[in-house]
């Protein structure tokens, strides 16, 4: 850390204090559409297993670009390239 940011400085807590009024609206945001769901008559436990699985598949999908980019750098192409070879899609 330089010397600078270990010096209080009034901006750095209004730039605090904006983040966390930002992080309040969004826990707010999460709030009111977790009760849009459940009065649509999803349950807590669907909706936590559908998390779950959207992180499952985050990680497969991580674990797979991570994959291309090596596979890319052997064949020294862009991972851009290898997509029609394995009929992905670019928003894939």
């Amino acid at each position: 850390p330089s010397p600078r940011s270990c010096q209080p400085n009034g901006g750095n807590k209004e730039s605090l204090q904006y983040e966390i009024e930002e992080l309040k609206r969004k826990d707010l945001a999460l709030d009111q559409e977790i009760a849009q769901l459940l009065s649509e008559g999803y349950s807590l436990e669907e909706l936590e297993k559908h998390i779950s699985l959207l992180h499952e598949y985050n990680e497969i999908k991580d674990a797979g670009q991570m994959l291309l980019g090596k596979l890319a750098v052997i064949r020294g192409v862009t991972t851009k390239q290898l997509y029609p070879e394995y009929d992905l899609e670019l928003s894939d």
